[in-house]
């Protein structure tokens, strides 16, 4: 009776484990928009879309698509989605990744109020600096970046300032907006 019961502990972990598996591919399958595929590719961006949208992944869209399209194409955002932290407006360029941030810290099933953030394109240093992840150097590198270069229209764009990195970024996403 004992081997029968190790026996189908054993079947049992083994399924969840391959189950498991199973997921991690299809999560990670690329998908493209239905119409899209017909695109040639001198016609067509590649872009990737991950946050708070309902389906995450990488959609070949026509040149000149803007940020809307795409999440038409991912089948819109989720409810949690902050809406202050893309601009559905811009035109995507090929082979980038867009950032949709969530409104409310996904890590709290029950949370009613909203993650505090900070406009990169009107926050001051000593707004900035409220983020932990950045420190005055980098506070002042946002700030002087967007003087020199004009508005972020991206979460992506902060890739651009001496100092952030994939690690940074990570970080500081879901505590930054793009306009209050």
């Amino acid at each position: 009776m004992l081997k029968w019961i190790i026996g189908i502990v054993v079947a049992t972990i083994a399924f969840i484990i391959v189950m498991a598996g199973v997921d991690n591919l299809t999560n990670n399958i690329d998908v493209f928009d239905d119409e899209s595929t017909s695109l040639r590719e001198d016609e067509a961006v590649q872009v990737t879309v991950t946050g708070e949208v309902n389906r995450t992944g990488t959609y070949l869209l026509e040149n000149g698509s803007t940020l809307a399209d795409l999440l038409e194409a991912a089948g819109k955002v989720t409810g949690n989605a902050d809406a202050r932290a893309y601009d559905t407006s811009i035109v995507l360029e090929d082979n980038q990744s867009y950032y949709i941030a969530p409104l409310y810290d996904q890590s709290d099933i029950c949370a009613i109020e909203p993650i505090t953030k900070v406009s990169i394109n009107d926050g001051n240093k000593e707004e900035l600096l409220t983020i932990d992840v950045f420190s005055d150097a980098v506070a002042t590198s946002i700030v002087e970046y967007r003087l020199a270069n004009g508005n972020y229209e991206r979460l992506e764009d902060l890739y651009n300032v001496p100092g952030i990195g994939p690690a940074t970024f990570e970080k500081c996403k879901n505590f930054v907006i793009l306009h209050s």
